[in-house]
């Protein structure tokens, strides 16, 4: 076993001159050698708990950045967790993970294996992490058990809707629930699963597309959880029966948020999703979406024409509505009258006019755009192009001197003009209105501080789709790792991948000719289309993302 001095000059973490004047500091007091090094400003917490870690051969951990189960974290009164320094956190292979930062305590080992009565791993993490990670999970455990005392049984009753209210009005209740969300946006999460079981309410974010759990609760704190988020979004905390959605508007770390609310039920309950929307993420430009300078260009001639349709298509969470607001961003001015139909309106735009559809009073797309059309607009949002009459109304103002800007549901680029002939719009009006179709897929971009570049043998990269000429160079590309940085995933972030189709003289008569989608898309590449698998392929060269992720939502 190397010296831990050794380790901490290998490291670079200090120099020989600050060492011996802390072992100088050290023999003169009390002080442990850690105290000396971090007290006085040589080297950071986590420095010392990583270097400390290597030299007992045991793993280190950032709990800023772990998913820490709070079944696990409650497992140890909070007197013993401090007075020990430990906070169990995790359970692997069935033991139970402790972070320590001074994992060579037996003591306080044996204490934990004693009140849980489980075997124990234990981890080295930095001192100030440990003491921070216990006073919040204890806080959080106190909030759970003062909920469960008092929500116990409450779901298999039928209290009245004024109980509801006031049992909701509890602070942990308040707490509990203000911790999910702003913990949530701390993240980087866009939504917020609650999900009911047979025994436990589990908790999970999804961070860039992606499910973590982060939370198992007890299940005698569902109804009064679910209830408060109800009156929070203004729906009705009685009805269980059927799915309800709302909204409600938060100020999150000063931040403005908006969160779409859907309950479902379930045989266990009711399931609650949260759509968290960063108002920031509207202002967002073109140029934060990825976009390759030969997509961008033929993208941004399209929605510069004064009318003519343009669409943007792919599968749900792709970013389309990101994109479209990105394009309004870029067109929207004094000087043009912009208005929007959307189901539901996710971000108020400033000087945009914005419509909500509400089927249930006969406020359809068909019939907000009808309406629409006569409040004289130079440029048109729809929110979807879901049915016959909705298509052949964005069609006709794309062709009465509109910009008209839409979203489909299709897996490329060539397939969208398919869809609207096969929704029953004729062909010449198709080819005639639409402009260009932009399909596009969200991507996770890799951990700036983790990443490796590797250089993937050539058989690997004719699989993924290169081109010859790269496979014969054999660039280097990224390989995600996992840091403390991204939770150890590797990535962070997210990006589009785009295909973008102008709509040519040579497609307006293919589309015209009812020409199939292969067809439509054979010519589309020989006029310069990239496709999106290309385009994902020419960011893992640009060491934006790694060949697995273009695998992974590229079919």
């Amino acid at each position: 076993m190397r010296n831990l001095d050794e380790i901490l000059l290998a490291r670079g973490s200090v120099t020989e001159e600050q060492l011996a004047a802390a072992e100088d500091q050290r023999r003169g007091g009390a002080r442990s050698l850690r105290d000396v090094l971090v007290d006085g400003g040589v080297i950071a917490d986590g420095e010392y708990a990583a270097a400390l870690a290597e030299q007992l051969g045991m793993r280190f951990v950032d709990l800023a950045d772990v998913e820490i189960d709070a079944r696990a974290a409650t497992l140890v009164s909070e007197s013993i967790m401090r007075r020990h320094g430990v906070l169990p956190f995790a359970y692997e292979d069935g033991r139970l993970v402790v972070a320590m930062s001074d994992p060579t305590n037996v003591i306080a080992l044996d204490d934990v294996r004693t009140i849980t009565k489980m075997e124990l791993r234990a981890v080295v993490a930095a001192r100030a992490e440990v003491i921070e990670a216990i006073g919040k999970y204890a806080a959080m455990a106190d909030d759970i058990e003062a909920m469960a005392g008092d929500i116990a049984g409450q779901e298999d009753e039928h209290p009245s809707l004024r109980d509801l209210k006031a049992a909701t009005d509890d602070a942990p209740i308040v707490k509990f629930v203000n911790v999910l969300i702003t913990q949530a946006v701390s993240d980087g999460a866009s939504d917020i699963h609650i999900e009911p079981g047979e025994r436990e309410l589990r908790v999970r974010y999804r961070i860039d597309g992606v499910l973590h759990e982060v939370m198992r609760a007890p299940r005698s704190i569902q109804g009064g959880v679910i209830s408060r988020l109800k009156i929070m979004a203004d729906v009705d905390i009685a009805e269980r029966r059927v799915p309800q959605d709302g909204r409600m508007s938060l100020t999150v770390n000063g931040k403005g948020i908006d969160l779409r609310f859907s309950t479902l039920p379930t045989v266990y309950g009711e399931k609650v999703v949260m759509r968290i929307l960063d108002k920031s993420s509207v202002l967002l430009s073109l140029d934060d979406l990825g976009f390759l300078d030969h997509n961008r260009q033929r993208f941004e001639a399209a929605f510069r024409k004064p009318y003519g349709m343009t669409l943007v298509t792919g599968p749900t969470g792709s970013g389309k509505s990101t994109t479209l607001y990105a394009t309004l961003n870029v067109v929207n001015d004094v000087g043009v009258n912009v208005i929007t139909t959307e189901d539901p309106v996710e971000y108020q735009l400033p000087g945009i006019s914005q419509v909500q559809v509400n089927s249930k009073v006969g406020l359809t797309f068909a019939s907000a755009l009808r309406s629409i059309l006569r409040q004289d607009p130079d440029i048109v949002l729809v929110g979807e192009m879901r049915d016959r009459e909705t298509a052949q109304m964005g069609i006709e103002a794309a062709l009465t001197g509109h910009l008209v800007l839409s979203t489909l549901h299709t897996n490329d680029a060539p397939s969208a003009v398919v869809r609207l002939t096969e929704m029953g719009v004729e062909p010449f009006l198709v080819a005639s209105a639409v402009d260009c179709v932009l399909a596009q897929r969200l991507a996770r971009r890799v951990c700036t501080r983790c990443t490796e570049m590797v250089r993937p043998e050539a058989n690997l990269l004719k699989e993924a789709g290169f081109s010859d000429e790269v496979v014969a160079d054999r660039p280097e590309v990224p390989r995600a790792v996992g840091c403390s940085s991204c939770s150890h995933t590797g990535y962070r972030g997210r990006m589009a991948v785009h295909e973008v189709m102008t709509v040519t003289e040579e497609i307006e008569r293919l589309v015209v000719a009812r020409a199939s989608t292969d067809e439509i898309t054979r010519t589309a590449t020989e006029q310069g289309m990239q496709h999106l698998r290309d385009d994902g392929l020419a960011k893992v060269l640009r060491g934006w993302t790694t060949i697995e992720e273009v695998a992974r939502v590229i079919i």
